[in-house]
């Protein structure tokens, strides 16, 4: 008998501890399902031992368990009265007439706000939006764009080469360095005319400074159709620079060279008493709209990459573009 009072003192210690280490409603429930529980409950465990007793210690052995389960069930009445209380007193002492406190919103970063205006205004001059994987292979990174394998472009400390293949892919894959990408994926899916841009992260293993990053957007352009020619593309960026950045920017195309245009240009932007470069453009290559199955007889087309942070520090005056990225609360909350 003394095994099963034994086991009885057990129970009941355990029991109150648990009662009373509770501090939800909630947790209390769990407490009397787990030592008062009818199918799973520790008591049924502890009601069993009775059966265990002799003849002449059941009389005893039955009067403790009543006692032990009497004291539980009474002190989880209790605690549930007391939190009760508790709770009834805090809502009572809340007055419903004192101005409430505003929480505090929080609002797109600069660089979203850019890339919103970006799309509204190219929506306005007739240009859809298309979307492209961030992770590339080397067709629509680089072969399709008529970029050759001895190209430094395509060298492996200028890019982010990932170790491991892409679903579909035979070849390495690598994190997009431009969002010329999507223009080939778009060319693959449907015949001219075409007119989209594409939006997003481009990643390349620059130096960080002022003006440079190792991961920033693009907003890349593609028009393509019959009779498009560079007179075209020289006034929608000249208009889309004025649109956004205001009537009296000064913008300036330089003669360049891309793999995937030609002829090719740089385009810069008047930044105080110098000039910022702000994106590429050119009229596309014949060995792109071969590569994807178009006829450089029949159309002609012209595409542009331009910086979206450079537009964002431009737009808002700021004059370095790790700013951005320094999730300084106090700077973007300004902007």
């Amino acid at each position: 008998m003394m095994d099963i009072l034994q086991a009885f003192d057990e129970y009941e210690s355990a029991a109150l501890a648990a009662i009373d280490a509770t501090t939800s409603p909630e947790q209390l429930e769990q407490v009397r399902v787990e030592y008062l529980g009818q199918k799973k409950g520790k008591l049924r465990d502890l009601q069993s031992l009775i059966g265990k007793a002799s003849k002449e210690e059941k009389p005893a052995v039955g009067k403790r368990f009543n006692e032990v389960r009497t004291r539980v069930g009474s002190r989880l009445e209790t605690q549930l009265t007391s939190m009760t209380s508790r709770k009834s007193a805090r809502e009572a002492s809340f007055d419903v007439t004192l101005p409430g406190i505003v929480p505090r919103l929080g609002t797109l970063h600069p660089v979203t706000k850019t890339i919103v205006q970006f799309r509204e205004l190219m929506g306005r001059f007739g240009f859809e939006v298309v979307e492209g994987p961030e992770l590339e292979d080397e067709r629509h990174n680089f072969e399709a764009l008529n970029i050759p394998d001895d190209h430094p472009a395509r060298d492996p400390l200028d890019n982010f080469y990932i170790a491991t293949a892409a679903a579909g892919s035979d070849g390495p894959v690598l994190l997009r360095s431009q969002t010329s990408t999507v223009q080939i994926r778009t060319m693959e899916q449907q015949p001219p005319p075409i007119r989209i841009v594409s939006l997003g992260r481009v990643y390349r293993p620059d130096a960080v400074d002022r003006t440079h990053s190792c991961m920033f957007h693009q907003m890349e352009g593609l028009m393509v159709d019959r009779h498009v020619t560079m007179a075209h593309l020289k006034t929608l960026l000249t208009l889309f620079a004025r649109a956004f950045l205001g009537p009296d920017v000064k913008i300036r195309f330089r003669p360049s060279f891309f793999p995937f245009t030609e002829p090719s240009v740089e385009v810069d932007m008047k930044w105080g008493d110098s000039w910022m470069e702000i994106g590429g453009a050119g009229m596309v290559d014949t060995n792109v709209f071969r590569a994807v199955g178009y006829d450089p007889e029949e159309v002609t087309g012209f595409a542009f990459g331009l910086g979206i942070e450079r537009f964002c520090m431009k737009h808002f005056e700021v004059d370095d573009i790790r700013r951005f990225y320094e999730n300084d609360v106090r700077f973007l909350s300004q902007l």
